[in-house]
């Protein structure tokens, strides 16, 4: 006579899948809610901590070839759920009333212009949200905004009581300079109106509540850059780098100006990679060097958080204001774009069991 089903059987048949990130059962993590048992069949939701998560179609089949080989389960059903990890919204402090419905901020950086620093932060945002999460982009480029060209959305945003109302576009809420002045302004700032605007972005804007705020950052480590390290609640840092040593000695400045403000570096990100031409899908040509940005992530001790191929329809659509996660999701740019965004997720995840320290605002920088 088969033994009756119970929450307890059903919960040591899951035992065994294992969270790749933590380390630790599914079952240990609380990640399972919800059984249901109606004769001989169940359900159950396995919630994940983020909805990018890379490994959400293996948990799944997984749990449902476990469930179903069970003496007395006639059908199985599974629905997967996420609650984000991140920043504790309710604690009180300084920086709770900065960004105060974000659970992550991502910034995506650069020691130099021209990788593709805003082309990447755009994309991995789209990725993050087309899997589920609610996200916005922050063009902190205050010098040179691109979010406007990239995303094809213009025009001054919505204003009410001191409030600033990010414009939408491909699902996303984005803020950028770009949407306060014409494309032939020149923007001729110093230091204070740059900290200026980069609190306002922070602080007047109505970003709601996000699973993830990207944040473009400006090249370099001026005074931009230093605002948003100081004031913003960053979650970590994905540094953006070519293969070729110019780009990787500056990668190497941004990598420390994130340590010095006790920013966790996600790992760094090789752009414009490799190219592969459309008659030879098999070959690929290495046009600014090979395996620069491993080396670089090795030798700094940070995850490589893989390469993004050289596409022209990168270029294409980001001039037509169509990223390439949205006009090409199948090219390998794309799933590039969307791998970066499963790891990124999943290091934040990990990252906001054990919350790093904020960063003392009062920083002197010296040179060395």
């Amino acid at each position: 006579m088969p033994v009756a089903l119970s929450d307890s059987a059903i919960l040591d048949a899951l035992r065994p899948i294992v969270d790749p990130d933590f380390h630790k059962s599914i079952v240990d993590l609380g990640f399972v809610k919800n059984i249901q048992i109606d004769g001989g069949n169940v359900s159950f939701a396995i919630e994940l901590t983020t909805p990018a998560c890379p490994v959400k179609a293996e948990f799944e089949k997984a749990a449902r070839d476990r469930v179903v080989a069970l003496d007395g389960v006639e059908s199985v059903q599974v629905t997967m759920t996420s609650n984000t990890r991140g920043r504790n919204l309710s604690a009180e402090g300084p920086q709770s009333e900065i960004l105060p419905g974000v659970k992550n901020t991502i910034a995506v950086a650069s020691g130099k212009g021209g990788v593709g620093k805003s082309t990447t932060a755009v994309n991995l945002a789209l990725a993050l949200s087309q899997a589920g999460a609610a996200v916005g982009v922050m063009d902190a480029d205050v010098y040179g905004p691109s979010l406007p060209l990239l995303t094809g959305v213009t025009g001054r945003p919505r204003t009410s009581e001191k409030r600033i109302f990010p414009h939408e576009g491909y699902g996303l809420k984005l803020m950028s300079i770009g949407f306060l002045v014409t494309d032939d302004s020149p923007v001729i700032w110093r230091g204070p109106m740059v900290h200026g605007l980069i609190s306002q972005f922070l602080s007047d804007v109505e970003w709601g509540e996000l699973d993830y705020l990207v944040i473009d950052m400006p090249p370099g480590t001026g005074d931009a850059a230093l605002t948003l390290t100081q004031k913003a609640p960053l979650s970590g840092a994905v540094i953006v780098t070519t293969a070729n040593d110019l780009s990787l000695i500056d990668a190497r400045k941004g990598l420390k100006m994130f340590e010095k403000v006790q920013v966790p570096v996600l790992g760094i990100l090789e752009n414009m990679s490799y190219f592969t031409p459309p008659d030879l899908p098999d070959r690929k040509y290495y046009i600014f060097g090979e395996g620069g940005g491993r080396r670089t992530a090795e030798e700094l001790g940070v995850d490589f958080l893989g390469e993004i191929p050289i596409d022209p329809r990168i270029v294409e659509g980001g001039d037509a204001g169509r990223p390439i996660v949205f006009e090409a999701p199948e090219s390998e740019a794309a799933k590039g774009f969307v791998d970066l965004a499963g790891k990124v997720a999943r290091k934040l995840a990990v990252l906001a069991e054990d919350a790093p320290q904020t960063a003392d605002a009062n920083i002197t920088w010296v040179t060395s």
